[in-house]
């Protein structure tokens, strides 16, 4: 069943997303001498566990989460113990625990907690994943602070990284959230600090290196400031909008791999109203 160039509705109280988005029957298969290696990955914005009428509901974002039958997840705006919004919950450890799935959690921000004893408030990205975590590294890109009232562009975490084993194979997995503002300059320097992060990780490693970059951009494909990202990444280019949920008219959340180490097989937009964005979903061959 190909997915690309149309949306795949979330059909979780039929239990038929599942079936129609399964890894062919290869992929529960050791690979042989030379050959690839299947992986599916998604990313998705979750809104802090909201869907597009405003309520927190995260059984209906785990529901969505496991229609998709994903390998390894990016998720940007995730809440741990943030605030009343998301009830103070764990979101990351959560949905980890839920899917059955392992989690590195990268915080933008980390304030005090709100009163003495509990955890720091916490909001940032995650990688989940069904395959371990091999490590994993929260970098710096340029930000401007939503949480300061005169914020100037300074380095500052959330760009999260993994490196994981997929069937003996290293993958390096980022997950990333740009700036949203309609002034593109903040993005055009974290597009130049993403850039600078995945060349030296290709610089440090022996051998082919395969990468793979989850996200919501705030940028339409063709944005100039992306432009340099399509030098040496492949958009895992899925055929319909994600953005706003409810009624789409552009796509901002990305799947983009390393041109010479991962193959796009496939990719499709996942319609479903669990957060303000729709989630795209891909399935990849890892090239030995």
């Amino acid at each position: 069943m190909s997915l690309r160039r149309r949306t795949v509705e979330v059909l979780v109280a039929a239990g038929l997303l599942g079936a129609a988005l399964a890894p062919p029957a290869t992929a529960s298969t050791g690979p042989g001498p030379g050959a690839s290696v299947p992986l599916r990955v998604a990313t998705y914005n979750i809104h802090a566990g909201a869907g597009t009428d405003g309520v927190f509901d995260l059984d209906r974002q785990v529901a969505a989460l496991r229609a998709l039958d994903a390998d390894v997840i990016g998720l940007q705006e995730v809440d741990v113990h943030w605030g009343a919004r998301s009830e103070w919950r764990d979101l990351a450890g959560e949905l980890a625990r839920r899917l059955g799935m392992r989690v590195s959690f990268a915080p933008i921000y980390s304030l005090a907690p709100a009163a003495e004893g509990e955890p720091e408030r916490e909001f940032g990205v995650a990688v989940l994943s069904r395959y371990r975590i091999v490590s994993a590294e929260n970098h710096e890109l340029t930000r401007l602070s939503t949480q300061d009232p005169n914020p100037v562009p300074a380095p500052a975490p959330g760009f999260g990284e993994v490196v994981l084993k997929v069937r003996g194979l290293p993958v390096h997995v980022y997950a990333t959230h740009l700036d949203y503002r309609g002034d593109p300059s903040v993005r055009i320097a974290q597009v130049a600090d993403t850039r600078r992060i995945m060349a030296e990780d290709r610089e440090s490693e022996r051998g082919p290196v395969r990468q793979i970059l989850l996200g919501d951009f705030n940028a339409p494909p063709a944005a100039p400031e992306l432009a340099p990202l399509w030098r040496e990444l492949t958009d895992a280019e899925p055929g319909a909008p994600t953005y706003p949920a409810l009624d789409p008219v552009l796509r901002i959340d990305y799947v983009a791999v390393s041109k010479d180490t991962v193959r796009v097989r496939d990719a499709a937009v996942a319609e479903t109203l669990a957060s303000d964005h729709r989630p795209v979903v891909a399935d990849l061959s890892l090239r030995r």
